[in-house]
């Protein structure tokens, strides 16, 4: 880990606290510009369990019978009944969103893999990156209002699920995330993504508030409109 990296994973609770956790298990509120224009209008209210050994997700509440579980791997995504009944399910479900546009509309299964890997990495940041494969190194300091931000540049390995291979992240003096700044692979979006409100559970602190916006040369379009809100209700860590 470089000198950066480490900081950050001490302010946000350091390795021993975090290896203890095996899930967690969020209520969480989104809504957003992007859902309305793939077919997901209106105010969501779902509760979501993440492993954090390996990329998996367990939705509920995310539409139709509220007992239904939409789960992601990222091999596979499914929709099974409250007994197990498979009701549909997609095998590489990255492939699915090949040749898609901006405006190409989604179904339950895209949402699944979708929101399923973007709330997987939203958990696990910064932690995720002490894993083989991640390389990380310090970029140039930025300037955002008033505040200096500090910034780390992140490459996914290729088997760990994410918007985009490479990523920019921004930590305030606490170190604290502040911002990301990443391209959408499975949508062709140019994003910048603000966190906000970090609440502490069991030792570990969490940005309880995300506002994804436009990111265009000239930087963030903050007085445009919200492509994707998410704040967490409630939070849960199973140790």
């Amino acid at each position: 880990m470089n000198e950066l990296l480490e900081r950050v994973i001490e302010a946000h609770g350091g390795t021993e606290k975090w290896h203890g956790i095996r899930a967690i298990d969020v209520v969480f509120n989104f809504s957003g510009g992007l859902l309305d224009l793939k077919g997901f209008p209106g105010h969501h209210r779902p509760v979501v369990s993440i492993e954090t050994a390996r990329p998996r997700a367990v939705f509920q509440r995310l539409g139709g019978d509220p007992d239904d579980r939409w789960i992601f791997t990222p091999d596979r995504v499914w929709v099974e009944r409250r007994d197990g009944e498979v009701v549909e399910e997609r095998f590489v479900p990255r492939a699915a969103f090949a040749g898609h546009e901006r405006s190409t509309p989604w179904d339950r299964l895209h949402l699944t893999y979708f929101l399923g890997y973007a709330i997987w990495n939203y958990l696990t940041v910064p932690f995720l990156f002490t894993r083989d494969g991640f390389i990380t190194r310090e970029l140039e300091e930025h300037i955002e209002g008033n505040e200096r931000w500090r910034v780390l540049e992140v490459t996914y390995p290729d088997d760990v699920p994410a918007h985009t291979n490479v990523q920019k992240l921004y930590f305030d003096e606490q170190f604290m995330l502040k911002r990301l700044d990443y391209v959408t692979d499975v949508l062709g979006g140019v994003a910048a993504h603000y966190c906000y409100d970090p609440v502490t559970v069991d030792g570990i602190i969490f940005p309880s508030l995300r506002r994804v916006v436009r990111r265009i040369p000239e930087g963030p379009l903050l007085s445009g409109r919200t492509s994707f809100i998410l704040d967490y209700v409630d939070v849960v860590v199973r140790r």
